[in-house]
């Protein structure tokens, strides 16, 4: 965390807050250090494109909010442990072709694992 900005959306939050109730407050307490990303028309539009594109499915909407949130807000990576519709490589140069078909850079979609090499 030292060597990095670290950022969410009101997303992470909505996820975070689900659950069992002692484990869902001592993940929002974490979340609270973290500085929050605006979700703005041009975040709905690219998620709705993602998911119009069918990598993504309807079910998993929120899957593809991160994506965009993570690329409009031009972020280098995007970290997460959901390797269904985020960090999975089979999917992965889809995704990069509908954000660029839409003007933008994807971020890299990795783990933290992937991010930081193995210790």
């Amino acid at each position: 965390m030292h060597n990095f900005e670290i950022f969410i959306s009101q997303f992470v939050i909505d996820e975070a807050g689900q659950g069992n109730e002692e484990a869902l407050q001592r993940r929002l307490e974490i979340l609270s250090e973290f500085d929050l990303l605006d979700i703005t028309d041009d975040v709905t539009d690219l998620a709705s494109a993602i998911l119009d594109f069918g990598v993504i499915p309807e079910k998993a909407a929120t899957d593809a909010a991160h994506i965009a949130v993570a690329t409009i807000h031009n972020l280098q990576f995007l970290l997460t442990w959901n390797c269904a519709h985020l960090a999975n490589a089979e999917i992965s140069n889809e995704i990069k072709s509908v954000c660029k078909s839409k003007g933008y850079e994807c971020p890299i979609i990795c783990t933290p694992e992937e991010l930081m090499g193995e210790d």
